[in-house]
């Protein structure tokens, strides 16, 4: 199997990651959830080689690739397709030879950053050793200085977490399951609390205050969702902690989908519905100010799937009680359906100018007026709305 045919199917066998490179929502995807659409292939030698959308910073998409340093793997995972007893083609990558055929899509104008992950081969350390190694040949062989995201294997060591949060620009470990109770459902031979949550702990204390550098690598993590009974509620308590304990920069969430050929090939898979829903619930913890307590969980503790969380929560908390625009403070501003971090900012500013007095003014300062409209009050009054020309 030659160089190029190994690299294609290292980079098919990285498909179930999410790879954005932003902390904010996707703008282009639904619900903020990042895109998972195959952006192009690039063809070299006969091969398809294909490369992904990622959002970076201000939103702006560049082509990545994700690939994995080795298909083979030594665990498990009921759901996944690279677990030891999955019959399929594997594939290896030396690092040089990761770093060369990276190196090669770059120039060629094919890709513009690296996500690369991998199986468990020889433990988790020695495989995080040939992660980090790939990446200071491209760092330092190569003078890349672009988009370089590193997965974190479990197993590995706290001087290596370090080690390529120096490296990458993103370092992620998947939690999979949001609790030591859920996991054995998805990966039993793998450890909630050794061998997953650990790094996430010591990405987070190399980042405080008194830390080694004064610029390391955000971190992320994934969750599976629908494979393992948890509820949202279960996974949403594990994003919270994350974003507030270990600063997290993004929570990842996967929909279940069955494998032919896996302990879990029965199982229905999950709706994409439910995974968006979590994206936007996990957007209100970080970014918003909602607590728990302020997502509005049904009795399962699931989110409800027919209406977003924000407008769930708006209509249990605000169709009665609305915000009154001229004076609420930014805290009270961002519970309001259509009113984001950047909406908030725009309605303080002008409101230093003078009252706003109809959802007019709103409009001019590019605000979903009609959204917000059900929960506010300008000047006291609900605000006059335009109705449809035509009724269902």
């Amino acid at each position: 199997m030659d160089l190029l045919e190994r690299l294609t199917l290292a980079a098919e066998g990285a498909r179930q990651e999410v790879a954005d490179a932003s902390d904010r929502p996707a703008g282009t995807a639904p619900c903020g959830a990042p895109s998972a659409t195959r952006l192009a292939t690039f063809n070299v030698g006969g091969h398809a080689i294909p490369i992904y959308p990622a959002a970076g910073p201000g939103g702006r998409r560049f082509p990545l690739l994700k690939a994995m340093l080795t298909t083979v793997c030594e665990r498990d995972c009921n759901y996944c397709s690279f677990r030891s007893q999955h019959d399929q083609r594997r594939v290896t990558f030396q690092p040089e030879e990761m770093a060369r055929a990276f190196d090669q899509a770059l120039r060629g104008g094919f890709v513009q950053g690296l996500f690369l992950s991998s199986g468990i081969a020889g433990g988790g350390a020695n495989t995080q050793e040939r992660l980090i190694a790939t990446a200071e040949i491209l760092r330092r062989r190569y003078a890349f200085r672009g988009y370089l995201h590193l997965k974190i294997m479990p197993g590995a060591e706290r001087e290596q977490v370090l080690r390529a949060m120096h490296l990458a620009s993103r370092v992620s470990i998947n939690l999979e399951a949001p609790n030591a109770d859920r996991l054995p459902a998805l990966a039993p031979s793998k450890s909630f609390d050794a061998e997953l949550l650990p790094p996430l702990r010591w990405a987070s204390e190399a980042r405080s205050p008194g830390g080694p550098a004064p610029r390391l690598a955000s971190s992320a993590t994934q969750f599976v969702v629908g494979a393992a009974g948890e509820s949202d509620l279960e996974i949403l308590s594990t994003v919270q902690h994350a974003y507030q304990q270990l600063g997290l920069a993004r929570a990842f969430f996967q929909s279940f989908d069955p494998v032919p050929d896996t302990p879990l090939e029965s199982f229905p898979p999950e709706s994409p519905l439910r995974q968006n829903r979590l994206y936007e619930a996990s957007y209100l913890l970080r970014d918003y100010g909602f607590d728990l307590e302020d997502l509005p969980f049904a009795g399962q503790g699931n989110l409800p799937l027919d209406t977003d969380p924000k407008t769930a929560s708006a209509e249990r908390a605000l169709a009665q009680q609305p915000v009154e625009l001229n004076t609420a403070d930014r805290e009270l501003l961002l519970r309001v359906p259509g009113l984001g971090p950047r909406a908030a900012q725009l309605i303080l500013a002008a409101r230093r100018e003078r009252q706003i007095h109809d959802l007019g003014q709103l409009r001019k300062l590019g605000i979903l007026a009609e959204r917000a409209a059900p929960y506010i009050t300008l000047m006291g009054q609900r605000p006059s709305r335009q109705l449809p020309l035509f009724r269902d």
